[in-house]
């Protein structure tokens, strides 16, 4: 039931399209404790949301979306274990919707039979987990397809970053606002989730150091600094810099091949004489594997590694050569 104070307070934000504590407890002249009760139970309902961080806190009305299905629509049930387990959807507002109730919700926005495309996404995601074998994908296979020496004995993926038609995979929609939101708890929950599959990685092929590959963008927040931190693997790091230069190139901005080639071999350096047995490659996403290639291209000639290098993407491109210009 809606109480008189919390109609106030839906109707304010309405017509103003946001508004503060503040304003609210000066709007209805209330105390600030009665307050945040009403908007408790008004986040609980589901009509209002909040954004932002404190002191910077606004209060928003839900986006009405129109539904476009009936009451007897049913979704199969295998279909629907699939999409509470995999799907994840960011809305343009920043409001994470996990699991049926964000394909429900995507399926609404874009004005699409939710049982239909139910099944249409349960098909597609099998097809694409079907490369997953033990929680990794082999994407050794694009290398080959790509480069004419491959200097990694073998390339992962934890997951590919977008599907035909569905676009971003949950872990890729994971990755992409971590690193542009600058969301440590996110980043601390996406390093979290992908912990164990790098650990047990490490114990299948007796990794014995490990090497990240340094982020190319300038950001307050590194991504591959706080992965690097808080996986806390209990193995040699191998220091490697990114080098500075006049103009910084990043490399989602080369779309040629080559230039990527160039990029990476030019750019990033590694500063070790030690020698280990097998060394282990992690990258935030591989869109050409340029990058990872040339890495390990210098792995090999430093002759670091006596064993095998292991490349390990949190995501990567399905294709041979693409572009994941996004991260």
């Amino acid at each position: 039931m809606t109480t008189d104070t919390a109609k106030k307070i839906e109707e304010y934000i309405e017509k103003n399209r946001q508004a503060t504590a503040k304003e609210l407890a000066g709007f209805l002249e209330i105390s600030p404790q009665a307050l945040f009760k009403q908007l408790l139970k008004l986040q609980t309902k589901g009509t209002i949301y909040k954004i932002g961080t404190p002191p910077k806190v606004f209060y928003l009305r839900k986006e009405k979306i129109q539904t476009n299905i009936t009451p007897t629509d049913e979704i199969d049930k295998d279909a629907e274990k699939i999409i509470e387990e995999n799907y994840l959807f960011i809305t343009p507002s920043g409001e994470r919707k996990e699991g049926l109730q964000g394909f429900k919700f995507w399926c609404n926005k874009t004005k699409q039979p939710i049982d239909k495309t139910a099944l249409e996404y349960a098909k597609c995601w099998q097809k694409y987990d079907a490369y997953k074998k033990n929680g990794v994908i082999d994407g050794t296979f694009k290398l080959k397809s790509t480069f004419p020496i491959i200097y990694l004995n073998k390339l992962y993926y934890l997951d590919f970053y977008s599907i035909e038609r569905f676009g971003k995979t949950k872990l890729g929609q994971l990755l992409l606002y971590a690193k542009q939101s600058q969301n440590v708890k996110m980043i601390k929950d996406l390093i979290t989730n992908i912990k164990p599959t790098v650990q047990l990685l490490i114990k299948k092929f007796q990794i014995d150091a490990v090497l990240f590959v340094p982020p190319t963008v300038r950001r307050e927040i590194q991504f591959m600094k706080e992965l690097e931190k808080h996986l806390t693997l209990n193995i040699e790091k191998i220091p490697v810099f990114k080098i500075k230069t006049e103009i910084a190139v990043p490399q989602k901005t080369l779309n040629k091949l080559e230039d990527r080639i160039e990029n990476a071999k030019n750019t990033i350096l590694i500063e070790s004489i030690s020698h280990y047995n097998n060394i282990l490659i992690i990258d935030d996403a591989v869109g050409s594997g340029a990058t990872i290639n040339e890495v390990a291209a210098q792995i090999k000639n430093k002759k670091l590694s006596k064993g095998k290098i292991i490349g390990l993407a949190i995501t990567g491109s399905f294709k041979g050569f693409d572009v994941i210009s996004e991260v």
